[in-house]
């Protein structure tokens, strides 16, 4: 079981990535390595709201392998629901998640339509940091972070950490906030520490 840093950005080597990079850099401190997966390298089709899930077994009409459209959705479900830990990495645009990131979660509906029918799935440990390019806004990361709760709690997880980082544009930005970066790195670290525990336990 490998713990994933899931990279949520349209943009390769930006912002978000870079604070998954220094986050990654604690884990490995710890003894853990963090597997990336950056959603912009897979084939994400949009649920449809066809509502084929809602009765069991609960399967993706979407995602059937006779499908007409490559999709590979469940592979990236099938990694964080694994995981032992798993750091999500994403920008905010317009106050809300990128779009491929939201299409993503949307297809966790056949999680949530079949809460409650199978036995409980031991919680992984999600850790998030979500950036922004915009330096004020009380509310910036409330829609965010109320869309990422709902969706982990369909997949049987909880957001244990927020880092929450308004102002940067540019990965320069982040690089030059060294107390920024130092605790990204420090919470890497913390939660590998736990997740290597976790390890030796099982």
């Amino acid at each position: 079981m490998s713990a994933v840093t899931l990279l949520c950005s349209p943009r390769p080597g930006g912002v978000s990535d870079t604070a998954a990079r220094i986050f990654a850099e604690g884990a490995a401190e710890a003894g853990v390595g963090m597997r990336p997966v950056a959603l912009r390298d897979y084939s994400i089709l949009p649920c449809t709201g066809c509502r084929k899930c809602a009765p069991p077994p609960h399967s993706c009409r979407i995602a059937a392998p006779t499908a007409c459209r490559p999709d590979q959705t469940e592979e990236i479900f099938a990694l964080l629901r694994s995981a032992p830990l798993v750091f999500i990495a994403a920008p905010v645009y317009f106050y809300a998640l990128p779009s491929h990131f939201k299409a993503f979660i949307d297809r966790s509906q056949r999680f949530w339509a079949a809460r409650g029918q199978s036995p409980q799935q031991r919680q992984n440990a999600v850790v998030a940091a979500l950036t922004a390019g915009r330096k004020h806004g009380r509310r910036l990361f409330s829609g965010s972070l109320l869309t990422l709760g709902y969706f982990l709690r369909a997949l049987g997880a909880e957001l244990r950490q927020t880092r929450l980082l308004r102002g940067l544009e540019d990965p320069k930005d982040l690089l030059r906030r060294r107390r920024a970066c130092a605790c990204l790195r420090d919470l890497g670290r913390n939660w590998g520490q736990w997740a290597a525990g976790m390890r030796e336990n099982t």
